[in-house]
């Protein structure tokens, strides 16, 4: 990307505190949860135009990366998963490496694998499923060319 725009961190403190440990150690501080790898997505605001960033749990294939708009199981959806859909490009810092991905929402057997793959990462996502009525997005990112 990079994305010029003003960064506004998260109003929730531990994730505005996780992204500045994050990017401060190249993702060795900051750079898990429960003993799990996280990245960072920057996302551009859907109403803002202010730039976002939030941890979220590391599902790759080595190329792409997933993204699962869980929210905990919550009835509605992250804050950043309007953010990609009105602006399908991103960033991602995984570790001290940044890159710039296109977000492309899946459906059907291609969800389904990565719905396994980010399962295998944070088995959580089973719980959160059953806890909602919505149908939790999984957002895949593909390298920018």
């Amino acid at each position: 990307m990079p994305l010029p725009e003003e960064y506004e961190p998260s109003p929730y403190a531990p994730v505005a505190e996780q992204v500045e440990l994050y990017e401060r150690s190249d993702g060795v501080e900051g750079g898990t949860l429960r003993g799990k790898p996280v990245i960072i997505l920057t996302t551009r605001g859907a109403k803002s135009g202010k730039i976002r960033k939030t941890p979220l749990m590391r599902v790759t294939d080595g190329t792409r990366y997933a993204v699962v708009a869980s929210q905990g199981g919550a009835p509605t959806h992250p804050s950043w998963y309007p953010n990609i859909m009105a602006d399908p490009h991103v960033s991602l810092q995984d570790g001290a490496v940044v890159r710039d991905y296109v977000a492309r929402r899946v459906e059907g057997e291609e969800r389904e694998k990565w719905w396994a793959m980010a399962v295998e990462v944070w088995p959580d996502y089973n719980e959160y499923r059953r806890k909602t009525d919505r149908d939790i997005p999984v957002v895949v990112l593909e390298p920018s060319s």
